[in-house]
């Protein structure tokens, strides 16, 4: 089978699959783990296959008319480029782990069938994008991209966090997509195909005549898809949905498909100055106002969430000094510790029965209940932390490599102002990072109180998948220097000057933050036990169920209450408020736009009902009077009718007479 078959079987096999589980979810629903699991295994092992015959050489490329437009043609195109082939496997490794989890984490649920469709079209969608030569094709993936955020983002919709976190993913994210659609058309205008090559080709002509404009357009839907400010507010409350959702879009699909459509187009971007420059200055506002707002987070899965706004910062960084290897490196990397954070995070909330680090932290004993998670997390947190040898030092520092050569005004696609903006908030987040790293492992492993509470052994699809990410995890920064073939080979080794100061500064921020947490917890030692604890034999205030559903701490506001062994608010001080607000940026937003819209809303309607109404059914109570008094006058008496005929004449004849007297006089 030739190589093109086999990569457009990658994303064909599992939209094959969601189709085939809505069909068969209600009448064959034996069928729907393995139509969930099978094609999307299936495709990731295909991807490895495209990419061992890819190998990182000369890019395959594939083509069909669709249909003939008269001007700009559309082609199902396939354009696998190295970074096309590490992305796919990355996406499939990462799907079929989250299909494999979500059969023993949503086992009990009846719409287990329409979610594992959902995914399966999900992980289609972004193959899509990751595989397309088309920029009109790789649109129809990016749009099936947010309706199916839109739904599993939503899957407990009986509460009203999911469907307002759903409603709010797919507002923000098509607020983007409205520029980046004219970014689209305006550069087909100027190239004269959505082909990526000929685009390519067209950038190195310098036939795109406005290339600081579509640019800018175009990064106007990149910061809606991959959280980046200032429409990154979205990624924190779609943590709404099940935990096997908050992975898949963290690690490997949605986010990670904006990072992808700027490395693959970075030639045009480069080409204006002044993009770079605002790609930089997102990038650098996006990691370090992540990095803080996650330090003071208490609930386990936004701490993750705005983890994963500041990696792609680093991810954006990359790219805004020039540099998509290190971009794509931190994407692979990320991708695979990403997940297994969150779905370990989900075994220790299915554990605890809450969301709450302040409750875990009253909590002591809970590694010993989730050993798996424990262990895995461990390695996760510590290649998010950038410590060597896990895989996000390498990628980390790689992105460090770059922004430092930028800096020094070694690199003729960026400027250097750039390089600067980048390289000072990647320090600056690497301290962050680390700091919480730690506290969320502190907390959530080395409370102290009573035992936590035992929901009995977690089912081994949910635990095995954590082994399978932790490999990667840890091994996968080892292979860097096998990897330059697979990037334009291009070097992605550190520096021993970044290798220092990258890990000094992660090293610091970790030594700090548990300094801080340990004389929080003497000062919370010295607190009544009673005022601080949540016992795990006081009766829940809402379900476990509930409690994963709806991120409510599972023993009520005791569990809720602030935490006085929580580093937070000594390393944050009067910052920790705003922080642990995302810094108002959601408040702005809501007396910029939302009050006016619905202010404008409510005057429309006043309008509507007050004024439009008013002349219908004036225009309607009129006729009516107006029937009523023709129908009182047919009485069916033929002397009546005479009578009025009679007196009409009259009436006529001597308005004629007046009239011809009138006329006469004057």
């Amino acid at each position: 089978m030739t190589t093109t078959t086999l990569a457009v079987l990658v994303p064909l096999l599992p939209f094959l699959g969601a189709a085939a589980g809505l069909l068969l979810g209600r009448t064959a629903p034996g069928f729907v783990r393995p139509l969930a699991v099978l094609p999307t295994l299936a495709a990731a092992v295909l991807a490895v296959v495209v990419a061992v015959r890819q190998d990182g050489g000369k890019a395959i490329d594939a083509s069909t008319q669709l249909t003939p437009t008269g001007s700009v043609p559309i082609d199902l195109a396939l354009h696998i480029d190295g970074f096309a082939a590490l992305t796919a496997i990355l996406v499939g490794v990462v799907a079929s782990c989250v299909q494999i989890y979500s059969t023993g984490y949503l086992r009990d649920d009846p719409r287990y069938p329409s979610y594992a469709a959902l995914v399966s079209l999900f992980t289609s969608a972004m193959l899509l994008v990751v595989y397309s030569g088309d920029l009109m094709v790789l649109l129809v993936g990016w749009e099936i991209m947010g309706i199916c955020s839109y739904f599993l983002v939503g899957h407990y919709w009986e509460t009203p966090e999911a469907r307002a976190a759903s409603l709010k993913a797919f507002l923000v994210t098509k607020l983007g997509d409205v520029p980046f659609l004219i970014g689209l058309f305006a550069l087909a205008a100027d190239a004269g195909t959505f082909r990526i090559t000929g685009i390519l080709g067209a950038v190195a002509a310098g036939a795109i005549e406005h290339p600081t404009l579509i640019a800018l357009l175009l990064l106007a839907g990149v910061a809606g898809k991959s959280a980046q400010f200032p429409l990154h507010t979205w990624l924190p409350d779609a943590m709404a949905g099940p935990t096997p959702v908050s992975a898949l879009i963290h690690a490997a699909t949605m986010v990670a498909a904006g990072i992808y459509f700027v490395a693959r187009l970075l030639p045009l971007f480069a080409a204006s100055a002044a993009a770079m420059t605002v790609l930089a200055v997102m990038a650098a506002v996006t990691m370090v106002g992540s990095a803080l707002a996650a330090l003071a987070q208490d609930d386990i899965k936004r701490v993750l969430a705005y983890s994963t706004i500041g990696q792609l910062g680093y991810m954006s960084g990359a790219l805004a000094v020039g540099d998509r290897g290190a971009a794509v490196f931190h994407l692979l990397s990320h991708g695979a510790f990403k997940a297994l954070l969150f779905l370990a995070a989900g075994v220790i909330i299915h554990a605890a029965g809450t969301n709450s680090l302040a409750a875990m932290s009253r909590m002591s004993g809970l590694s010993k209940r989730v050993p798996d998670a424990y262990w895995t997390m461990t390695v996760a947190l510590l290649a998010l932390a950038a410590i060597p040898p896990f895989a996000g030092f390498f990628s980390k520092e790689a992105v460090l490599v770059a922004a430092e050569h930028t800096a020094l005004g070694d690199s003729e696609t960026a400027p250097v102002t750039a390089g600067w903006f980048v390289l000072v908030a990647a320090l600056l987040t690497a301290v962050l990072t680390a700091a919480y790293a730690i506290r969320l492992w502190l907390l959530t492993f080395r409370g102290r109180g009573a035992e936590a509470p035992d929901h009995g052994r977690q089912p081994l699809s949910m635990t095995t998948v954590l082994w399978v990410l932790a490999v990667p995890s840890l091994a996968f920064g080892l292979t860097a220097g096998r990897l330059p073939r697979w990037f334009d080979d291009h070097a992605l080794t550190p520096t021993l000057t970044t290798a220092v100061l990258g890990t000094g500064v992660a090293l610091v921020g970790g030594l700090v933050t548990y300094g801080a947490w340990r004389h929080s917890t003497a000062l919370a030692a010295r607190l009544p036990l009673g005022a601080v604890a949540a016992h795990p034999d006081a009766e829940p205030a809402v379900s476990e169920a509930e409690a994963i559903a709806t991120h409510t701490p599972a023993y009520g506001d005791i569990a809720a209450a602030h935490d006085p062994a929580d580093p937070a608010r000594l390393l944050l001080g009067p910052l920790h408020r705003h922080a642990a607000a995302g810094f108002h940026v959601d408040a702005l937003y809501t007396v910029l736009f939302v009050r006016p819209v619905r202010a404008a809303a409510q005057l429309v309607r006043f309008l509507d009902r007050e004024v439009v109404d008013t002349y219908v059914r004036g225009s309607g109570t009129g006729t009516r009077w107006l029937g009523t008094a023709v129908r009182r006058a047919q009485t069916g008496n033929v002397q009546t009718y005479l009578s009025a005929l009679l007196a009409g004449s009259v009436v006529l004849a001597i308005a004629a007479v007046v009239l011809s007297n009138v006329n006469a006089g004057s």
